[in-house]
């Protein structure tokens, strides 16, 4: 038997979960602190993430602490380990997850040589560092699924159920505030609201501008009651969606200004829309985090199977894969693939769905 804690229990008490990266890729992760809660509800869970993006994670119920890594501290080795060495001294973790297993994250492990479980991926430089390792997520497997099978080796203290979902909360003080906000800009959350994901900080996975436009302007004579707000970040992705927005003609319907300056704004925004169209990327994951449907265009060299979770949330995928073989996509440039995927192909998918999304707030 596996023996936890100073309290001699056979259950963990104490659990620490690592997962710098970007955006989307924490929001998939909650799915994991997810299942450490639905299987040990007693547990304690720590999450390790980027400072930036940290604020999303501000309350959640299955995560009690979130532990902060700024950008400057983990550029500087001397501060970084010193940070980490106080962190595993001092909380003494039972289990000890290293989502991604990289080189950087390595040192959580080695300060924690006591911990009964410590969880990683299987490569070539993590054999003397984890006493248990998994496989890395294969071409075929959704992200949320391999993250919650991170747990599996706990299935020796009892058996375990996998099936819990990625999720972010929203307070009602959030919802109102944002509320507010909204209908000072002129967005009436009574009526269906369409967050669009038109451009990306990727230009490589930005679905051609011109494709863009004409999907917008089908959405727009299809469907004039619905508002659309369109999402961005400063900077590049501003300035490419102020001239998206100019090529329509500046319609009244289509919302260029709302804000969401910050990551919890941000959830309040989605939370507030009925459904998401555009570019594949970590406002969709956020948006189906918050139980809202969505419809987005993959770029070539991204799998959906890895990164389009199927949940109870409506969520639809369109990929050049969809359209070409694989023959064919041998024998064309990324951007003909990615050209592969027209508007007449998104919009016999996206126009039902859109007629299904206005119906549900009817």
């Amino acid at each position: 038997m596996v023996v936890f804690g100073k309290k001699n229990s056979d259950m963990p008490a104490k659990f620490l979960v690592i997962r710098f990266r970007q955006m989307g890729d924490a929001v998939l992760a909650t799915s994991l602190c997810n299942a450490i809660k639905a299987n040990f509800p007693d547990a304690e869970v720590h999450m390790v993430l980027n400072d930036a993006i940290a604020p999303l994670f501000e309350g959640h119920p299955s995560i009690d602490r979130v532990v902060r890594f700024t950008n400057d501290e983990r550029h500087s080795a001397l501060v970084y380990l010193a940070k980490i060495w106080r962190l595993m001294r001092s909380e003494r973790y039972d289990v000890v997850i290293d989502m991604r297993s990289t080189v950087n994250t390595l040192p959580f492990s080695l300060f924690s040589l006591c911990s009964p479980f410590r969880i990683g991926l299987k490569k070539p430089y993590t054999r003397f560092v984890f006493n248990h390792r998994v496989e890395p997520c294969d071409p075929f497997t959704s992200v949320v699924d391999h993250d919650v099978h991170m747990l599996a080796p706990l299935g020796k203290v009892k058996p375990l159920n996998f099936g819990a979902t990625f999720s972010l909360n929203v307070t009602p003080a959030e919802l109102t505030d944002y509320r507010s906000y909204l209908g000072a800009q002129g967005v009436d959350t009574s009526k269906p609201i369409l967050l669009c994901g038109v451009v990306s900080k990727l230009a490589f996975k930005c679905w051609p501008q011109d494709f863009m436009v004409e999907i917008l302007r089908r959405i727009i004579t299809s469907f004039p009651s619905l508002q659309l707000v369109f999402n961005y970040a400063p900077g590049v992705e501003a300035e490419a969606a102020h001239n998206i927005y100019k090529e329509l003609g500046e319609p009244s319907g289509v919302f260029i200004d709302v804000q969401a300056p910050g990551m919890r704004p941000l959830v309040a925004l989605a939370s507030h829309c009925s459904a998401y169209f555009g570019n594949e990327g970590g406002a969709r994951h956020i948006v189906q985090a918050v139980g809202r449907p969505s419809l987005v265009v993959f770029s070539p060299d991204v799998r959906k199977e890895n990164w389009l979770p199927q949940t109870d949330v409506p969520a639809i995928g369109i990929s050049p894969s969809d359209v070409l073989s694989p023959e064919m996509s041998a024998q064309m440039s990324y951007e003909d693939r990615y050209r592969a995927v027209t508007p007449d192909v998104v919009w016999e998918r996206l126009e039902p769905f859109l007629r299904g999304v206005i119906a549900n707030r009817c």
